[in-house]
């Protein structure tokens, strides 16, 4: 058995009112610690993860910053969403409650990963005044999809609706540690062992459960036109900082329904862009290269 990450800046749960919901915020550094030219640093998980995933990449910091990453709606310990299902806009407006809770007064620093990306992009584009600097973290977006998708995809939402979704649960903490390196090989027993404590929870049957909200597992009904990424992604104004692992298989993910050039016409869209590839690292990068990542946020943001 490995010893355990010991975390060198242990962040602290803090809870929030936002949209009717209680929002779970993990919290590093103090607020009186942001300045104008030293906001908030506000970090988004990606789909199925949580906020406290960021915990590495926090530790890796060379100084001392007001960070804060949230859990989204239906993930970690944020209430899960009212109905049967989760909407793209409703993350947005959890995210311009949370900014402005945050930071009303000021723009602030906004990075996030995966599912997280995609979001932060799109508020950048819609609320630009609020962000002063953007990292997106393997945020790829979605593939284009054609009108004649619409019936099958609202079928298959309709049927899914009927259908109970199930997560697996774990008997132990080293199962779930088990299960998150099976994800992904590159991360270490050391930090699986720690993160599996915050990405699940042990609940009267005794069995260790993810902490996710399983109707995220049914299909969204809401069709991706690229159209709208690009007109959305055109009007960031805030300088961006791409980020990706070298490792992550693109083509394995979409096939030929999303390729690389066709994301490359979405991102050469933003005004002021700036890249960076991690290796080795994969599509969890921030579990990969915490260190590295950790230096190129430091280095972005912190540029005068």
């Amino acid at each position: 058995m490995s010893i355990r990450y010991q975390p060198r800046r242990p962040g602290r749960s803090q809870f929030v009112s936002l949209r009717g919901l209680k929002h779970h915020l993990n919290v590093w550094g103090d607020a009186a610690m942001a300045t104008p030219e030293r906001p908030p640093l506000l970090m988004m998980h990606g789909w199925m993860d949580v906020g406290a995933s960021f915990q590495f990449t926090v530790d890796a910091l060379s100084q001392e910053r007001y960070v804060v990453a949230a859990d989204w709606r239906g993930f970690g310990l944020t209430d899960p969403n009212p109905g049967d299902c989760y909407w793209f806009t409703d993350y947005l407006g959890d995210l311009d409650a949370l900014i402005d809770h945050l930071s009303p007064d000021h723009p602030l620093d906004l990075a996030g990963h995966s599912m997280g990306g995609n979001i932060v992009m799109s508020y950048a584009g819609v609320r630009p005044a609020r962000i002063r600097r953007l990292a997106n973290l393997e945020g790829f977006g979605m593939p284009q999809t054609r009108p004649e998708h619409a019936p099958k995809r609202l079928q298959q939402w309709l049927d899914e609706l009927k259908q109970p979704q199930k997560l697996r649960s774990y008997a132990g903490l080293d199962e779930v540690a088990a299960r998150l390196m099976k994800t992904n090989p590159r991360l270490g027993a050391d930090k699986a062992e720690w993160l599996a404590s915050h990405w699940s929870q042990q609940r009267e049957d005794g069995r260790w459960h993810v902490l996710g909200d399983p109707a995220h597992k049914r299909v969204n009904p809401v069709l991706t036109r690229a159209e709208d990424t690009i007109a959305t992604w055109r009007l960031i104004t805030a300088p961006l900082l791409w980020v990706e692992g070298v490792g992550t298989e693109f083509g394995k993910w979409w096939g030929e329904r999303y390729t690389r050039a066709q994301f490359e016409e979405r991102l050469s869209v933003v005004p002021k862009l700036q890249r960076l590839q991690l290796e080795p690292a994969g599509h969890m990068l921030h579990h990969d290269q915490p260190e590295a990542l950790a230096r190129a946020l430091e280095a972005f943001f912190d540029r005068l």
